[in-house]
């Protein structure tokens, strides 16, 4: 599962530019060393995995806590793994074109903490959703009959009969794939770096590929969340069934109450 929203369907558009951030298009590395170590992981990674098929990706990959491939430092690493080249791409461009002015606004250190808290906040909301679903439906098969050993081994082989379990087979896919499915992608940090970005810089103006009109970040941000919200609760997608919805609400929400919390130490727009 990716959280991907951001790599399928956003280019950036800075426009209007406030005076006071309009200081370059691409900033020296010098000058933003977190964004460009975490550019530099990602792609060094990435490149790791998928041309030298080092088994790394799949070491990071952030597992369900119910499975036994679980551990507690996925939940910064996964972060800093990708499923595809595209899914790469534009997370990095989005880390590209918002973290250089919030690393800049806030400093190194306040910046990397912020970025991988929402990372670790997206995180265990993804968790925390996909056990709520995983033992929704598994409540489902216990009240159908069935033994908690008998799931136990359904879970393990992988193998059941239709009426054993008395579900449609989508559900039972379901059933696996909260159990089973890993989490990857930035995309959860990259939310809370847009929340940030649209409460600090409310009036830059952000486009959206599909629609290329151009829109202030303090309304751009709220309505990207909306869709998010909407996909997550119906399980419609206009772009893939395998982004993690509540992953990227998670890492906004946290970003939100950083942005609250920081709201007389910082300088806003």
């Amino acid at each position: 599962m990716k959280t991907s929203a951001i790599s399928d369907i956003l280019r950036v558009l800075i426009q209007k530019n406030p005076s006071n951030i309009r200081k370059t298009m691409v900033p020296p590395l010098k000058s933003i060393p977190v964004v460009a170590t975490l550019l530099a992981i990602n792609i060094a990674i990435f490149t790791s995995d998928t041309w030298l098929r080092t088994g790394l990706g799949n070491q990071l990959t952030l597992h369900s806590w119910l499975s036994p491939d679980y551990a507690a430092s996925q939940l910064i690493t996964y972060m800093f793994v990708h499923g595809g080249f595209t899914h790469l791409f534009f997370n990095m461009f989005a880390l590209w074109m918002f973290g250089p002015y919030l690393e800049r606004s806030w400093g190194t250190n306040r910046f990397l903490v912020f970025y991988l808290c929402c990372g670790v906040g997206a995180a265990v909301t993804q968790l925390w959703i996909s056990e709520f679903q995983f033992n929704d439906i598994y409540n489902t098969l216990v009240a159908n009959g069935v033994t908690e050993a008998e799931l136990n081994t359904i879970l393990e082989t992988g193998r059941y009969y239709p009426e054993q379990v008395g579900v449609p087979e989508e559900t039972m896919n379901k059933f696996y794939s909260y159990y089973y499915s890993g989490l990857v992608g930035a995309s959860g940090a990259i939310y809370g770096l847009l929340v940030a970005f649209a409460v600090m810089f409310p009036n830059v103006k952000l486009m959206l590929i599909f629609f290329p009109a151009p829109i202030p970040a303090k309304y751009f941000v709220p309505g990207l969340l909306c869709l998010d919200l909407a996909a997550g609760i119906t399980g419609f997608s206009l772009f893939s069934v395998s982004i993690a919805h509540f992953a990227h609400l998670g890492g906004a929400l946290i970003g939100f109450l950083f942005m609250l919390a920081w709201r007389k130490q910082i300088q806003f727009f």
